[in-house]
C-alpha cells in the first residue's frame, strides 16, 4: 500500500471520527438534564420502587420455599 493511500485512509477515519463527535456533542445539547430537585425525585422514586419489587420477590420466594418443604416430607 502507498503512503498516499494510508494518509487517505487516515484523514478519512479522523473526518469520520471528527463528525460523530459533532454529532454526538449536537445532541448531548438537546437532552433535558434534570435539576438536583428533579434528580432526587428521580432517584427515590427508583430507589422504592427496587425495594418494592425486592420485598416481592422476597415473599413470593418464601412462600414457594415453605410450600416446596411441606410437600417434600
Amino acid at each position: 500500500m502507498s503512503a498516499v493511500k494510508k494518509t487517505s485512509q487516515t484523514s478519512q477515519a479522523v473526518g469520520k471520527s471528527s463528525k460523530f463527535f459533532r454529532g454526538v456533542w449536537a445532541e448531548l445539547k438537546k437532552v433535558h438534564w434534570p435539576n438536583r430537585s428533579e434528580l432526587i425525585t428521580y432517584t427515590t422514586v427508583v430507589l422504592v420502587s427496587v425495594a418494592i419489587v425486592a420485598l416481592l420477590i422476597w415473599i413470593v420466594d418464601s412462600a414457594l420455599t415453605l410450600a416446596l418443604t411441606r410437600i417434600l416430607k
